[in-house]
């Protein structure tokens, strides 16, 4: 359903149930002046049965609203006109008896017109009016005090007004706020973009440098720079992150994740950062899967690791899984000084850091209150505990097991996959990112044919690389669709982008993975490797008669 029919359904949804509400009151209210005996018995013989008719229709309408979710301007004329008539027949009936129960008209125009617009509240102003003089007219109670009816017609369109101004303010201000906010999200999106490509090219180029042979003093620098990057890519993630969250476009994948691969995969990235710190970061195994979101759980168990290793220093960091009330938690222990008391109820919001005498911890303070937020979205619970001297330990509790007909009967652990050969067409725009890029593909022995823009057609390709903006109106969906419709062939591929996107791309289907800017050299490796094992099972399984490609 489109979200603004969404929105104006539920808003004619919420007018029906308060309408049932309201008048669920009301018939309490005139039933125990029934009892009371202030009403003659041919009002009562009258008011009865009306009541019994009133929420019948009331019924049918709140049943027709859930049913048909549509904008259905019939449907509400009918409603209108159930609410005013109802309202001056009582008060017709009823006199002075029922005079607390004019005030719903008022009630009635401000909710149609907060709900529907100005026109509806236009046209509910001049039901009430209506309804006003047809009692005063009919009526020897209301035509006996002028004053009462004079009162009430001019509530009933002075308070109406005084809404529709504050709805039209309301209405400017938010426009003027979604303005600012779309004027925000493109200004970011842009500067997410610019941003990223230098840091993944400067990432890229580090892990090429360190493998040259270099000096002592060479290398120190080299391991300097990269310690300064990882600080800058990992404080930028955060804040990617929490803009990403913070947009409400992050929707949970769930499928089956293993966690020894989880686990092992991200002590293997941390490995450098741990040695940079003198942190013994040890993973305990865990044969165990779970079903879940693997990015997000895989940047939350990064986001646990690095605050461990970084207020941790010169310490062990422990990984590893525990079960608990038939569910599966992930936690991280260190041994550095703890969490004081007054902390540790607070070291999950945004910006909040602990702080040490003589002790500088670099970061914002956000990496904590990113794993709570994904928490929520998946459904988890993230605690802490903490003792003074002795160490933390930060949990992800919640994980549900995945089911045994989910995994494959033939799971292994995976190992580390020779690239040697492996013939790669890398598609990029920005000329500093494909040759950092190429060179990282070189140093692992694929082959590697880089372009800026489509390639040739005569390409031969075992695997394609491609940024998502590639300039000039084209992207890396166009050239991945282009290279399989000219090889005939469902050629595997790596996109890489820019943007906050990580989830698979909807024109490439879901065995295409999406990799997000600033990337480090082992998701890349990995992810390609992920696509040469794939490639490698494809082939083993191809009937005999079928031709492989080389490679």
């Amino acid at each position: 359903m489109d979200q603004d029919v969404e929105s104006i359904w539920k808003s004619e949804q919420s007018q029906a149930i308060v309408r049932l509400c309201i008048a669920g009151a009301a018939a309490v209210y005139i039933l125990a002046t029934i009892g009371l005996g202030l009403l003659t018995s041919q009002t009562v013989l009258v008011l009865l049965p009306y009541i019994c008719v009133f929420f019948i229709v009331a019924v049918a309408l709140f049943v027709a609203i859930n049913r048909w979710r549509r904008v259905h301007h019939g449907r509400r004329v009918i409603a209108m006109l159930l609410d005013y008539g109802s309202i001056t027949l009582v008060l017709l009936l009823g006199d002075e008896v029922m005079l607390p129960i004019s005030a719903t008209l008022i009630w009635i125009t401000v909710g149609y017109g907060m709900r529907y617009g100005t026109g509806y509240l236009f046209a509910g102003s001049v039901a009430s009016l209506t309804s006003v003089t047809a009692t005063a007219a009919f009526s020897d109670f209301w035509r006996a005090n002028p004053y009462l009816v004079a009162m009430l017609a001019i509530s009933v369109l002075m308070v109406p007004v005084y809404a529709s101004i504050l709805l039209k303010r309301t209405r400017l201000a938010h426009e003027e706020a979604m303005a600012a906010n779309r004027a925000k999200s493109q200004v970011l999106a842009q500067a997410s973009h610019d941003l990223r490509q230098p840091i993944h090219a400067i990432g890229l180029f580090t892990n090429c440098l360190r493998a040259a042979p270099l000096g002592p003093d060479e290398q120190v620098m080299v391991g300097r720079i990269e310690r300064s990057l990882d600080s800058i890519s990992r404080l930028f993630r955060s804040l990617l992150d929490l803009s990403t969250l913070d947009s409400g476009r992050v929707i949970p994948r769930q499928e089956v994740v293993s966690l020894h691969d989880l686990l092992s995969d991200l002590a293997a990235q941390n490995s450098q950062a741990a040695r940079w710190a003198q942190v013994d970061l040890r993973v305990v195994t865990c044969r165990q899967h779970v079903f879940s979101d693997p990015a997000l759980l895989n940047t939350m168990v990064q986001n646990l690791i690095t605050n461990a290793v970084k207020h941790a220093p010169g310490g062990p960091v422990l990984i590893g899984c525990r079960r608990r009330n038939g569910r599966i938690a992930i936690e991280v222990h260190d041994r550095g000084p703890g969490i004081p008391a007054d902390h540790l109820d607070r070291i999950f919001d945004e910006f909040h850091r602990v702080t040490r005498e003589g002790c500088d911890v670099s970061g914002v303070g956000l990496g904590l209150s990113i794993v709570r937020r994904m928490a929520a979205l998946l459904q988890l619970v993230v605690t802490a505990r903490s003792r003074q001297g002795l160490g933390s330990t930060l949990s992800i509790d919640g994980l549900q097991m995945a089911p045994r007909e989910l995994l494959a009967s033939d799971r292994t652990r995976r190992h580390p996959t020779p690239l040697n050969g492996l013939r790669v067409l890398l598609i990029e725009d920005d000329p500093e990112v494909l040759h950092a890029t190429s060179a990282l593909l070189r140093k692992w022995g694929c082959q590697v044919r880089a372009e800026r823009t489509s390639p040739p057609d005569d390409c031969p390709t075992d695997l394609i690389i491609a940024d998502f903006d590639l300039g000039e109106g084209d992207n890396g969906c166009q050239v991945i669709a282009k290279v399989r419709a000219d090889r005939a062939e469902h050629v595997p591929a790596i996109l890489i982008t820019g943007h906050d996107a990580i989830s698979p791309h909807p024109l490439l289907g879901d065995d295409t993975p999406v990799l997000s800017k600033p990337l480090r050299p082992a998701e890349l490796r990995a992810a390609v490797a992920a696509q040469r094992l794939a490639q490698l099972a494809a082939r083993a399984v191809a009937k005999p008669d079928q031709p492989a490609a080389t490679g």
